[in-house]
């Protein structure tokens, strides 16, 4: 079992930057991807972005590249999404996800373990 736990949402203007956290506990010895997804009202979870165990290897939903990062600190056991040149569509709550896997999926039914999500709201 893995426990994420992320942080580091808010209400930013647009334009603005946050950066988001996931720390993870549990069964952190394997190799395991991790990924961002988010979800606004009224719409589907969605892919933001997925890093690999080595941080070598990262993908990316086209409506986010050039704009966010993603990295991880494995002695830390934390991931992190930098979020940049936010958009009032950019708002939504942001769940972080892991598979223990080394292969990158922008899928979220292949992300069994799941945080409790935070808000990010970008007002206009």
């Amino acid at each position: 079992q893995v426990q994420l736990v992320e942080s580091g949402g808010g209400l930013v203007q647009a334009g603005g930057s946050l950066r988001l956290s996931c720390a993870a506990s549990g069964r952190t010895d394997s190799t395991y991807t991790m990924g961002w997804f988010r979800q606004a009202p009224g719409k589907e979870r969605e892919f933001v972005a997925a890093i690999n165990w080595s941080g070598d290897s990262t993908g990316y939903a086209d409506s986010v590249k050039g704009r966010f990062t993603i990295s991880r600190d494995n002695a830390k056991k934390t991931v992190y999404l930098q979020m940049n040149s936010l958009r009032p569509e950019d708002t939504a709550v942001y769940y972080c996800a892991a598979r223990l896997s080394g292969i990158l999926s922008d899928s979220s039914t292949l992300y069994p373990y799941w945080g409790q999500g935070t808000q990010v709201t970008v007002s206009s």
